[in-house]
């Protein structure tokens, strides 16, 4: 899924998990599934990035951590416990929070398949109101604000750990 563009991945699991779910749980062809689609294909797109994320810091650490864990007479699940994945973590935090920054401003692309997100509900709003532009623009600030706070928050965890 790292290669594949979300829009295409909700497509898909918009047209496929309808009928998969039809068959096997015989779900009726009038539910609507557009958010369980949603789900499904968010869970599987991200779970790529942020597995990719995982294996990264554990590799991360120094293969000579684990060996040493050994020779101290711990288990192998002990070392990776107690020693690699502590380690590991603190190399990871920052990807991951990243990860999350850019999973939140994709949650917007769930318009492709008609889903009201913060956006639409934003230009919907706006659009009975007459006030269009003013709440389209509330809602980029709003995405703005949230994905700068995050930012920060990613930048100041990078300088600590450097530290």
């Amino acid at each position: 899924f790292r290669s594949v563009p979300l829009v295409m991945v909700l497509l898909w699991f918009y047209l496929v998990v309808p009928s998969f779910l039809q068959q096997v749980l015989g779900l009726s062809p009038k539910t609507d599934i557009r958010l369980i689609s949603a789900m499904v294909a968010f869970s599987l797109f991200e779970a790529a990035y942020y597995s990719e994320i995982i294996r990264a810091g554990i590799i991360s650490i120094s293969r000579g951590q684990g060996s040493a864990a050994l020779a101290l007479g711990m288990t192998q699940w002990q070392a990776m416990r107690l020693i690699i994945l502590p380690q590991a973590f603190r190399a990871m935090v920052p990807l991951l929070l990243t990860q999350g920054i850019v999973l939140f401003q994709d949650t917007s692309l769930v318009y492709v398949l008609s889903l009201a997100d913060f956006f639409r509900t934003a230009s919907t709003i706006g659009e009975r109101d007459g006030t269009q532009v003013e709440m389209v623009l509330f809602a980029g600030l709003v995405y703005f604000v949230i994905s700068l706070s995050a930012s920060l928050l990613v930048s100041y965890l990078k300088r600590k750990r450097t530290v």
